[in-house]
């Protein structure tokens, strides 16, 4: 009996571990997928001084000034590594748009404008585009103790308005654009981005 009871415990494991790499399995090539679009895309993050009402507003005046100064610069890039020498070179200029924005609004809190590489969320872009979790490269613009809720688009591929508007896409550009959005054509997709988001966090430790 004992024997029986054993090898009844056996059957159920091997039988649990089939169904786990049954459900992991379609999931590991999502996951690939996922990495390839994080290796794809420069994310803009604007990082408000705190969540007040006025803190808020300035950000999305920074927000406007910073898509206006580089609209036809993330456009006209047909490749993420020219989207990002682009932004090196004119973080100077941005920096500035954003702060007379935030002078024109009468605020004179800092910023700061930089290119790094960061941790994002599993985030949601517009009505039907989601961005899986992990890290990817961003042109971030900090303003004064940067608390405050955040604001995000993406630069490259250019879905931001207006650059989305005035876009000359590349091949690569466009391959980005059809990664992401076979991403989100996937069934159980969202089931699938909160998997990953779960171990993306338990890689991160």
């Amino acid at each position: 009996m004992k024997k029986q009871g054993t090898i009844r415990r056996l059957d159920a494991a091997l039988g649990a571990g089939l169904l786990l790499a049954m459900l992991i399995t379609p999931l590991a090539g999502f996951g690939q997928r996922c990495a390839q679009v994080r290796q794809e895309v420069l994310r803009l993050h604007i990082l408000a001084n705190s969540d007040s009402e006025a803190d808020q507003a300035l950000k999305l005046r920074v927000r406007d000034a910073v898509l206006e100064e580089t609209g036809g610069l993330f456009a006209a890039a047909g490749t993420l590594e020219e989207a990002q020498a682009a932004a090196l070179e004119n973080l100077p200029a941005i920096e500035a748009a954003a702060r007379r924005a935030l002078a024109e609004a009468g605020s004179d809190a800092p910023v700061k404008a930089e290119l790094t590489r960061m941790y994002f969320n599993t985030r949601e872009y517009g009505e039907d585009t989601t961005l899986p979790a992990g890290e990817y490269q961003a042109l971030r613009l900090s303003i004064g103790e940067a608390r405050g809720r955040n604001w995000w688009c993406v630069m490259f591929p250019p879905l931001c308005v207006p650059a989305a508007e005035t876009a000359v896409e590349g091949q690569e550009s466009k391959a980005a654009a059809e990664d992401i959005e076979a991403l989100n054509q996937e069934p159980h997709y969202r089931l699938s981005f909160a998997v990953v988001e779960w171990l993306e966090e338990l890689a991160a430790g």
